[in-house]
């Protein structure tokens, strides 16, 4: 009998601990989402980290983002991530680097399609973020960059954000000398941007 009882116990225990394991967002990202040239700790996914864990029930952050990453490496790590962490919300910021080397735009459109989709086969809510290029790489590929991000959202229902850096990009004092990834302080302003359309995932 008292074995039972404490059988009874233990069964209870891991039910409870299962019970408070935190829900995690997998954010597969590049630079921008891999604290470039700044202290990990003060990048907006860590801090993003930080406000879940805050939450009732928690949440936490996972940071799969690597600097370079391209949106056919991101396919290719995808599924062994949603394996390996097992993700209520995937955030996926990329194509940056696609853009910044010209890549076919088609390509980049089927490789967030593959991952998006993929996602979803596994219960993940997604969140779409886009970015958008310098006004060097013309009006056509800009605004059929614009445009995979915002096709993509309506037609696989996902969230979006529409520029990752908005409100910072253009301003020199929030940008590291290359122009391209902010300065530690602007990743609070980063992850506002992100949060507001990821908050109603977080259920």
């Amino acid at each position: 009998m008292r074995q039972c009882l404490w059988l009874l116990v233990f069964l209870c225990g891991i039910g409870s601990a299962q019970a408070a394991a935190p829900k995690t967002v997998l954010v597969l990202g590049d630079s921008l989402s891999a604290a470039h040239n700044i202290p990990v700790e003060a990048g907006w996914v860590h801090l993003l980290d930080a406000r879940l864990n805050q939450m009732v029930p928690k949440w936490t952050a996972i940071n799969a983002s690597i600097s370079g990453e391209t949106s056919l490496s991101g396919r290719n790590r995808l599924p062994a991530l949603l394996a390996k962490y097992r993700p209520q919300v995937l955030v996926l910021e990329l194509g940056a680097n696609d853009g910044l080397r010209g890549l076919p735009l088609p390509a980049l459109r089927a490789n967030l399609d593959a991952m998006i989709v993929a996602a979803q086969k596994a219960k993940v809510r997604v969140l779409l973020v886009g970015i958008e290029l310098p006004v060097n790489y013309g009006p056509q590929y800009r605004d059929g960059l614009r445009a995979v991000y915002a096709d993509l959202a309506r037609s696989r229902r996902t969230a979006l954000v529409p520029f990752l850096l908005e409100g910072i990009a253009l301003d020199p004092a929030l940008m590291q000398d290359d122009g391209l990834h902010p300065v530690a302080s602007a990743q609070p302003r980063v992850l506002d941007t992100v949060w507001k359309p990821l908050q109603p995932l977080l259920h």
